[in-house]
């Protein structure tokens, strides 16, 4: 229950912050995916499965946004969370550094498997926002970096 709690918790701080930073700047929303932030960050915590799960409801939310095709984001983001869930499980990914990579990586992965879809199936141009989302994983790596290094200082703290 605490896990689907957390979950929930991700999915509304993400949404608060998109439809926040949407208000002030579009380029800002743009160069920060949240929702990919937090379907990584569940999926680093909680697993596979779990970051899978909340990659399906992140996508589908993202989805409900957009113009496009219902589920491009959706399946995106689930495979992201899977795989950051899996990876994490098989490599250490807890130092900093190694942290901002994989995030990084992760990132990349869930913006070039929009990308490769949408164009496979709108056959047409991506709008990239005057460039700014090719910073998006960038962005992503450093904000997602340092809120898990808070949660698990955070977490340390409280377990004593």
């Amino acid at each position: 229950m605490r896990d689907v709690m957390e979950a929930a918790a991700g999915i509304l701080i993400a949404f608060l912050f998109y439809t926040l930073f949407r208000k002030i700047s579009v380029s800002l929303s743009e160069s920060l995916n949240f929702f990919t932030l937090a379907v990584i960050l569940i999926g680093l915590m909680k697993g596979e499965m779990a970051g899978a799960f909340m990659g399906m409801a992140c996508g589908l939310i993202v989805d409900s946004f957009s113009l496009g095709i219902f589920g491009i984001s959706g399946l995106a983001n689930t495979l992201t969370g899977y795989l950051a869930g899996y990876i994490s499980r098989k490599v250490n990914v807890i130092p900093f550094l190694r942290n901002l990579v994989f995030i990084g990586i992760m990132a990349s992965l869930e913006l070039a498997v929009w990308m490769g879809m949408s164009a496979l199936i709108f056959g047409e141009g991506i709008h990239f926002g005057k460039g700014l989302i090719f910073l998006q994983p960038v962005f992503t790596a450093i904000v997602g970096s340092l809120l898990f290094l808070g949660i698990r200082k955070f977490r340390a703290q409280h377990e004593k």
